[in-house]
This record gives C-alpha cells, sequence and structure tokens, in this order.
C-alpha cells in the first residue's frame, strides 16, 4: 500500500454549505478544519508506507479521525459510521457528501503503524508546529506538568490465577502454531484447569497445591516448546509464562518448583508481570491509590495571555516523577517549545533537576524540593542538618554546640551527598546528645555539593516569598486538564493492550 497525497484539497462547496446550514455555530472537527486547515498533510507520513503498492486511504485523514475518535470517546465502528454520516466529519475531512468513508478495520492497522517507533511522538510535534504557525503556543513561555494513573485494559488476576491463566495462553498460541507438540502433554486434567479462562472465587481451595501444580505445568510445556518448537519459544505468550513463572516460583534444595514466599523474596512491582496479555502493565501505590497499568504525564502552557495548549503527552511505567523530567525536556526542546518556568508539584522537583533545567535549558523550574526525612524535620524538634555551619573552603563542619569535624568526604554509594563525621569523644559528653542523634555512633551530616546545597538553599527561600507561592498555585490548573481527560475522554483507562499503542492513544 503507498500514499497518494492529496493534501491541499479544498472542502467540496456542497459539503460547505450544508455542514454551515446545519451547524451554524461550527464544531470541533470543523474548528479545526477552518483554523489549522488540517494538523497533518500527507506527506507527513510518506516514510511510513512504501513507495509502490496499491493507493491507499489518506493517513492524514486517517489520522485526524483518530483524534475526533479519542475527543469524543468513540469505538472504531463509531468513528466509522461518523465519517459515513456525520457533516462536520465530512467537513474535517474534506470529503463529498456522498463519500462512503472506509471500514472501521482501516483504524486499527492505522494505529499498528502509528504504535511503531515512536511515530505517535512524532505526529504531536508536526501537530505542535502547526499549532505555532498559528500562533497558538509559543517557545519560552509558561508551562505546568502533572501526572495520573492509567488503568491496563486487563482484569486484576490474583497469583494463582496470573500463572494459570499465563499457562493456558501460552497452550492457545502452541495450539495455532504446533498443535502436534499439545498431545502427549495435554491430559483431561490440563482440559479442565486451562480449557476456558481462569475465574476463582476469593478463597480458592488449596491454592498452594494449584499454584505449585500449575508450575510444574507451566515448566513442563517451557521444555517441551524448547525442544521441539524453539521458533515458538519468542511469543510473546511464552515469554510471559517463562518470567511469570520465574518471578512466582523458586526451586527447593531437592531441585523441584515451588512457590515463591516471603522469604524467598519477590521482584519489586515494577518488575513483575501483571497479565500475559499485557507485558508493559505494572502495579503500583501512590498514597491510597492502587492499581496496575501505566502513569500518564501531562504538560501544558499556561500563559495568562493564551488558550493552553498540551505541550507533551507522556505514557509510562509506574516510576517516580522526576524519572519523567528529562524525557519531557528533551522532547520540548526538540519541538522548540521549552518554557522559561516550568510548574512542577514536589514530586518532580529535585536538586538535580532544578540545576540541571537551569545549566542545560536556561530553564526556571518553580516547584517544592524534597524535604528532608530525618526525625527531626518529621517531629520539628532536635538539631536538623540545616542547623549545622557548613565550610566548604575548609571541609568543615560545626554544629550548634561548636563542635567541629575532622571527616569530611563523598562515598560512591552516596553520591553525589558528602558526608561529615563526628568523633564519639566529641558527641558522647554532649548534654544536647538526645536532640542531635538518637543512635549508639556519633551524629554524622549529609549535604550536597556546594553549587547543588546553595540552590536547595534558595529553593527553600523562595517558597517562603508569597510572588512565589502566587506564581506556583497556578500549577494546579493542571489538574483540571487531567480531570478533563480522564472524566470527558476516558483517558485513565486504557483501550488496547501494551504501553506503546496506549502511548498512541493518549498522544
Amino acid at each position: 500500500m503507498s500514499v497518494q497525497p492529496c493534501s491541499g484539497a479544498q472542502v467540496p462547496l456542497m459539503t460547505v454549505r450544508v455542514a454551515r446550514a446545519s451547524n451554524p455555530q461550527g464544531t470541533t472537527a470543523m474548528w479545526v478544519r477552518d483554523r489549522l486547515d488540517g494538523l497533518w498533510r500527507d506527506e507527513d507520513f510518506a516514510a511510513w508506507y512504501p513507495r509502490d503498492g496499491r493507493p491507499g486511504l489518506s493517513p492524514a485523514q486517517l489520522a485526524t479521525v483518530c483524534v475526533l475518535q479519542f475527543l469524543l470517546n468513540l469505538s472504531d465502528r463509531q468513528a466509522a459510521e461518523a465519517v459515513r454520516c456525520r457533516l462536520d466529519f465530512k467537513y474535517a475531512l474534506a470529503l463529498e457528501l456522498d463519500d462512503p468513508g472506509f471500514h472501521h478495520s482501516v483504524l486499527g492497522d492505522f494505529r499498528d503503524r502509528l504504535a511503531q517507533d515512536g511515530r505517535a511522538d512524532r505526529l504531536l510535534d508536526l501537530a505542535l508546529a502547526r499549532l505555532r504557525e498559528a500562533g497558538l503556543v509559543k517557545q519560552w513561555g509558561r508551562q505546568r506538568t502533572d501526572s495520573t494513573h492509567v488503568l491496563a485494559a486487563a482484569r486484576e488476576l490474583t497469583r494463582l490465577e496470573l500463572v494459570l491463566e499465563a499457562v493456558r495462553a501460552a497452550l492457545e498460541e502452541l495450539t495455532v502454531a504446533a498443535p502436534e507438540l499439545l498431545e502427549p502433554l495435554v491430559t483431561a486434567e490440563w482440559a479442565e484447569r486451562y480449557g476456558r479462562p481462569v475465574r476463582l472465587c476469593s478463597q480458592p481451595r488449596h491454592p498452594i497445591t494449584q499454584l505449585t501444580q500449575a508450575g510444574d505445568d507451566a515448566h513442563a510445556l517451557l521444555t517441551a516448546a524448547a525442544a521441539h518448537a524453539p521458533d515458538r519459544t519468542t511469543a510473546p505468550a511464552f515469554e510471559a509464562l517463562r518470567q511469570i513463572l520465574v518471578h512466582q516460583s523458586a526451586v527447593d534444595a531437592r531441585g523441584r518448583l515451588r512457590p515463591r514466599t516471603a522469604k524467598d523474596g519477590f521482584p519489586p512491582g515494577s518488575l513483575q508481570i501483571r497479565s500475559p496479555y499485557d507485558l508493559d502493565t505494572r502495579f503500583a501505590i501512590r498514597g491510597n491509590t492502587r492499581w496496575s497499568g501505566y502513569l500518564l504525564h501531562v504538560a501544558e502552557t499556561c500563559d495568562p495571555d493564551s488558550p493552553n495548549v498540551i505541550t507533551d503527552v507522556a505514557t509510562t511505567v509506574p516510576t517516580r516523577d522526576t524519572a519523567a523530567v528529562p524525557g519531557i525536556h528533551t522532547r520540548l526542546n526538540r519541538r522548540h517549545l521549552l518554557p522559561t518556568e516550568h510548574l512542577l508539584d514536589g514530586g518532580y522537583t529535585s536538586v538535580a533537576l532544578l540545576d540541571t533545567a537551569e545549566r542545560e535549558y536556561k530553564m526556571t523550574l518553580v516547584g517544592p524540593v524534597k524535604a528532608s526525612g530525618q526525625w527531626q524535620h518529621k517531629e520539628q524538634t532536635g538539631f536538623a542538618r540545616d542547623d549545622f555551619t557548613i565550610d566548604f573552603a575548609n571541609r568543615q563542619v560545626t554544629c550548634p554546640r561548636g563542635q567541629t569535624t575532622t571527616s569530611w568526604g563523598q562515598a560512591p554509594a552516596l553520591a553525589p551527598y558528602i558526608a561529615a563525621h563526628f568523633r564519639p569523644r566529641q558527641c558522647d559528653p554532649c548534654p544536647a546528645r538526645s536532640s542531635c542523634t538518637r543512635g549508639h555512633a556519633a551524629r554524622s551530616v549529609y549535604f550536597l555539593p556546594q553549587h547543588l546545597h546553595e540552590l536547595q538553599a534558595r529553593n527553600r527561600a523562595d517558597q517562603q516569598d508569597p510572588a512565589w507561592r502566587k506564581l506556583y498555585a497556578l500549577r494546579s490548573g493542571a489538574e483540571g486538564t487531567i480531570a478533563e481527560l480522564a472524566l470527558g475522554h476516558h483517558a485513565r483507562r486504557c483501550r488496547y493492550h501494551g504501553l506503546p499503542k496506549t502511548q498512541c492513544r493518549e498522544v
């Protein structure tokens, strides 16, 4: 299938007349066509298709349909029907009134292309470039970022259900690829256990026995497939089964598989597969929220004299928000949309990120740096680190009682923090020892290198300034955008399996 560029085509006159008569005020689809003349052109998609082959549908039109589909929360069938029946869709796509549209499966094929090689991000680049040309977004303004959880399009499974369903998914894969391997393996008991989707009650009988049996079945299936059909062991279902077996089972002293226990230790939640049908989804906890899925980061402009425009969308596995900031800045820099001030909550900010943004992008991150986790800060008593005087020139730290350290070093495990230690002979006779340290050892003070330490102190001082608080209050507007995406466009629930397609939909 090849691309036959048809960009620049005018909206047919009859389509204009009927659409305007029916919608005098216009609609979102008509506004996109009128103000931006379409967000994309067919030439932008030329690299996605071979040079020869039968002419395909306009990719620019399909991309526009995908956007309208997300805005209006339409399924593929409903979107295809809207192209066939709705006047504003025909207007937005520059179609004749009698255009029959296309089959709904075309949208699924287009998303498969869109999910490859980060094409969804490049499509957003093109859309933002058009918006920048139209004067709706600009560089060196003010932006804000927030995140929310996204629920995977897969059922929550217990540990036993996960292993059983993983074996069943691998068996279905093998049934299609190499059914002859199933004859010596599958018995009446296997058919009973894996013949249909797993649905267990809240308290199944003998769960440990069932889990042990499922582990043995998984091992036998993987061994048989590796011996007789090694090319099938790279399929997603077998890869999921292999990883789930490693995560949920251990080998005892006699070399037999058994269910993994807390004593054996479990992999962190960021590594454990939660469903054999979606290998990217992960379990996460934030406050009182627990979910299996992804994390959605959204950046938008918040200048007072211009509309709020989303400038970056990133769907990631659940991690710390600070891990997403470098990627956001890299993409904004590529789009020539870096802000002068980037408003972030405390989950996104750190002293290192404040320094990097200022040094590499000449950008100011506006957000509170996380407070110290020492008990002095939590209880608001005793001598905290800020009560000590740090002399970087002489490499000494002086405590509130006048004692000075003689030890100053930076261990690789603590980088970039510097550690200064007092001696027991200094701390033990001190009458204020209980206000300084509760351990048996002498007090140790940990702090950042000088330029980062000063940046941290300046950030904490700025937080007491009313002007800083007024500026930071603008960040809360991002929560409204998140709420609109979650409630108005159902962005909090995945429609598809896998991170690439989920990212494609959110973008």
